[in-house]
C-alpha cells in the first residue's frame, strides 16, 4: 500500500474546507476585558462612588480593632495592648446600656411601623386622583420636607413645641395650661416619630408612584371584567405589582433599624428626656467624645453593627423564601 492511498481525499469541488474549531480557551479568554473596552464610559461613572465607599465605609472598618485593644488618645491608632472581650463584658453588664438598647428598639419599631406603610398608603391615594394639578400639588407639598436640613427641622419642632410656641399658645387659647413637651420624657417618642413621618413620607411616596407606573393596564381591565371593585383591584393587582419595591425598601429599613436618627435625636433631646430619648448612637457619642472612652464606644458600635447585619440577612432570607423577592 503506497502513501498516496493513505492520504485523505481532497474536498469536493465548490465546497470549502471546514475551518478548525476554535479552542475553548480562546473562546472564553478574558470576556471582562472586552466588556471594559466596549463600555468604559459607563464603568467610569462608578469610579467615584466606589472610591467614596472605599474611603468612608470600608477603610474605617479597620478601626474596629480598638474594640479589642486598649486605646488612649495620642497613642497608637490601633490601640496600646490587647484586652480581648473586656469591653464587651463591661457593656453587657451595664444597666444603662440595656436601657439605651431598649429605647433604640422602641424608637426603631415605631419608626418602622409608621414610616414604612404610610408612603404606600399615600401613593395609592394619589394614584386615584384624576386631577393632575391637585396630584402635583399634593406631591410637591409632601416631599418638600425631605430637602430640609435636619437642623432646620429640629429648630422648627423646638419653636413649635416650646413653652411660648404655637402649640402651647393654642392650648392656652383653648383654656388649658402650657405643656413642656421637650422636657417631658413621655412626649419625646411621639415628637420624634411624627417629625420623621412628616419629613420622609412624601419622598418614599415618589418611589411607589414610580413603581405603580410599571403595572400593566390590561390587568386592571381584566379585573374589571371579572367584576372586581377598586378595593379588590388594589389588593389583587396594585399591591402585587409594587411588591418587589415594597420588599426592597422594607429590607433597607430593617437594615437601619438599630441606627435610629442620630442627628435629630441629638438636636432634640436633653438630660431630662434621656430615659426615653437616649439611643445607642447618642450614647456612643457621649462615651467617645465627651468621656474619651473610645474602646468602650467601639465595642458597643461593633455590637450594634453585627445586630444590623443579622437583621438584614434574616429579612432578606425570609423574604426570598416566603415572597420570592429579595435583594440578592
Amino acid at each position: 500500500m503506497t502513501s498516496e492511498t493513505l492520504r485523505p481525499p481532497p474536498p469536493a469541488p465548490g465546497r470549502a474546507a471546514a475551518a478548525p474549531a476554535p479552542s475553548p480557551r480562546r473562546r472564553r479568554r478574558h470576556p471582562w476585558r472586552r466588556a471594559l473596552s466596549r463600555d468604559w464610559q459607563l464603568y467610569s461613572l462608578a469610579v467615584l462612588p466606589l472610591l467614596f465607599f472605599l474611603v468612608f465605609r470600608y477603610l474605617p472598618m479597620i478601626g474596629n480593632v480598638i474594640a479589642f485593644r486598649r486605646f488612649s488618645p495620642g497613642g497608637s491608632v490601633f490601640g496600646e495592648y490587647w484586652v480581648g472581650l473586656r469591653y464587651f463584658r463591661l457593656f453587657l453588664a451595664d444597666p444603662t446600656f440595656w436601657q439605651v438598647f431598649t429605647n433604640t428598639l422602641v424608637l426603631g419599631t415605631l419608626t418602622l411601623l409608621f414610616c414604612f406603610p404610610l408612603p404606600i398608603v399615600l401613593a395609592l391615594l394619589l394614584n386615584e386622583v384624576r386631577t393632575r394639578r391637585l396630584k402635583r400639588f399634593v406631591q410637591s407639598v409632601s416631599y418638600l420636607p425631605h430637602f430640609l436640613s435636619i437642623v432646620i427641622v429640629a429648630a422648627m419642632v423646638m419653636q413649635l413645641l416650646s413653652m411660648d410656641g404655637s402649640v402651647n399658645q393654642l392650648v392656652r387659647g383653648l383654656g388649658g395650661d402650657g405643656v413642656p413637651f421637650l422636657q417631658q420624657p413621655g412626649w419625646f417618642r411621639a415628637i420624634y416619630v411624627s417629625s420623621e413621618v412628616w419629613q420622609t413620607v412624601g419622598w418614599g411616596t415618589i418611589l411607589y408612584l414610580a413603581a405603580l407606573t410599571t403595572i400593566d393596564e390590561n390587568l386592571y381591565e381584566a379585573a374589571r371584567i371579572d367584576g372586581a371593585n377598586r378595593w379588590r383591584q388594589t389588593w389583587h393587582v396594585t399591591l402585587p405589582g409594587i411588591r418587589p419595591t415594597m420588599v426592597t425598601l422594607l429590607i433597607l429599613n430593617i437594615g437601619t433599624f438599630m441606627a435610629v436618627g442620630f442627628e435629630k435625636i441629638l438636636l432634640l433631646y436633653n438630660p431630662l428626656t434621656y430615659p426615653t430619648a437616649d439611643v445607642i448612637s447618642t450614647y456612643l457619642f457621649r462615651l467617645g467624645f465627651e468621656s474619651s472612652n473610645f474602646s468602650y464606644a467601639a465595642a458597643i458600635g461593633l455590637f450594634e453593627a453585627v445586630i444590623g447585619l443579622i437583621l438584614v440577612l434574616g429579612a432578606n432570607t425570609i423574604s426570598r423564601r416566603t415572597v420570592g423577592t429579595s435583594l440578592w
